[in-house]
């Protein structure tokens, strides 16, 4: 499969993409499903999977003593130890990273839906089940279950004073009936000196109905809890779920 732009050639920019501004309203919706079903220890520690530009861990971490972050691409990486260099960064596939300890709490944002496949899907449980120690809990939060996914288009993007991004996304499903779907994304880059290019990348993430979710949640060794929540900024139900370690 082709490297994806977003994570390799222009990771750099992610944040005129994505502003970690911009997550405060999610991530406080996040920390508090933490605080009620992981309640603040004064060592508790967060692990996230797929933590991408750190965004999400720009927020979280003022709820938790320590955080560590995962992710697959080291670019992704670089951008996210600028944000947060109080977090310990490790490159990593959450489908098979073992870092051989255990955390309270066990996060994977959005990146969860690049698993496309149920083995792929069954491997990030078993990763969070492998770092989550016995009464913790990991939180899976895909922007799409079968039950919920709609076709739509979105834009945005963000200036730096130097630099700037705009961005088209695009989301489809060409085949209902497989376990997965196509998000294209048109970038239009302005460099310092003024000049512009355009990029196209496009995305395949997994698609699972909720039955799936719990199901094999549970057989990974978790108590599995769906979840339903409506954000001020989509005019859909999102759907997530929470696993309590056993």
């Amino acid at each position: 499969m082709t490297p994806l732009l977003m994570y390799t050639e222009i990771a750099s920019w992610w944040p005129l993409l994505s502003s970690a501004a911009d997550y405060e309203d999610e991530a406080t919706y996040y920390a508090a499903i933490f605080d009620r079903h992981s309640p603040p220890t004064e060592h508790r520690a967060l692990l996230e999977l797929g933590s991408g530009g750190g965004n999400n861990a720009s927020w979280l971490k003022r709820s938790f003593a320590q955080v560590t972050l995962v992710d697959l691409s080291p670019a992704m990486l670089d951008v996210s130890r600028a944000l947060n260099p109080d977090c310990e960064h490790h490159v990593g596939d959450m489908r098979s990273v073992r870092l051989g300890r255990t955390f309270d709490c066990v996060f994977v944002h959005d990146a969860i839906c690049y698993a496309t496949t149920l083995d792929d899907l069954k491997a990030v449980f078993d990763t969070a089940r492998a770092h989550a120690r016995p009464g913790g809990v990991a939180l899976f939060t895909p922007d799409f279950v079968r039950e919920t996914f709609r076709i739509g288009t979105e834009h945005g993007g963000h200036d730096d004073g130097a630099r700037g991004l705009r961005y088209l996304e695009w989301t489809f499903d060409p085949d209902p009936t497989d376990t997965t779907y196509v998000v294209d994304y048109a970038y239009l880059l302005r460099e310092r000196d003024g000049t512009t290019r355009t990029l196209h990348d496009r995305h395949l993430e997994g698609l699972f109905p909720i039955a799936d979710w719990m199901h094999h949640l549970g057989a990974a060794g978790f108590e599995a809890h769906l979840l339903r929540h409506r954000f001020s900024d989509v005019d859909w139900e999102s759907v997530h779920f929470l696993g309590k370690a056993i």
